[in-house]
């Protein structure tokens, strides 16, 4: 959506903010094409507060092996 002030998507380690727009879209790759299961840290990313205005929004995320059961392991690695 176009948002009046604010809300972009801030790339730190690549000093990019992408500003929302109106039938835009942003992709870009978590991991690195010389080794998939290693993370690209560059890619880190965090949204900005909408100043003015609203930001509608929504994620796709498209993954190169199986996701259920790490995905079960949650963020400490160990089912429970």
């Amino acid at each position: 959506s176009d948002v009046e002030e604010g809300g972009g998507t801030n790339f730190p380690s690549l000093g990019v903010t992408v500003t929302p727009k109106k039938g835009s879209a942003v992709l870009w790759p978590s991991v690195k094409d010389s080794d998939p299961t290693k993370q690209d840290i560059r890619t880190r990313h965090q949204a900005l507060a909408v100043d003015k205005g609203v930001k509608f929004a929504a994620n796709a995320w498209i993954h190169l092996y199986n996701y259920k059961t790490p995905n079960l392991w949650g963020c400490t690695g160990a089912f429970g």
